[in-house]
């Protein structure tokens, strides 16, 4: 089963986006500190990280070099509350998939969910995905 890990300081927006995955076929776990974090993804078991914008002193752009570190094949989703233009160009940079705010209102969640699908579709990629491509295209 395909793990989804959740790692944000804020216990309530862990909560929250733990809820919104439940029963979403993903295996979810959460991480309230750094530790917690790396010793997950060290195994190797995680495949997406839904990671919070800090740590207590650190901030997640400089925590993300070291979580690609422990495991080159993480797909890292930046979930903030704001939207700062040099500081996603820096994530970018680092090798984030995504970033999204933090979810308050329904389209926020549906984005959420969806980006975290197409990070596990990034992982496992499915062979049917080509060919239909091809049809949707011969179709036109």
């Amino acid at each position: 089963m395909s793990i989804l890990l959740i790692a944000d300081k804020d216990s309530e927006s862990r909560q929250q986006m733990a809820n919104l995955f439940a029963g979403s076929g993903y295996r979810v776990k959460t991480a309230k500190s750094l530790v917690e974090a790396l010793r997950d993804i060290i195994k190797k078991d995680v495949e997406v990280l839904l990671l919070g914008s800090e740590f207590g002193d650190l901030l997640a752009v400089e925590i993300i070099p070291l979580l690609k570190k422990c495991n080159r094949n993480l797909t890292i989703i930046l979930v903030s509350d704001e939207e700062s233009l040099p500081l996603l160009r820096k994530v970018r940079r680092e090798g984030i998939f995504f970033h999204a705010l933090r979810p308050v209102n329904p389209e926020g969640r549906d984005e959420l969910r969806l980006a975290v699908q197409c990070a596990f579709e990034r992982n496992h990629p499915s062979p049917e995905v080509p060919t239909r491509w091809l049809r949707q295209a011969e179709a036109r």
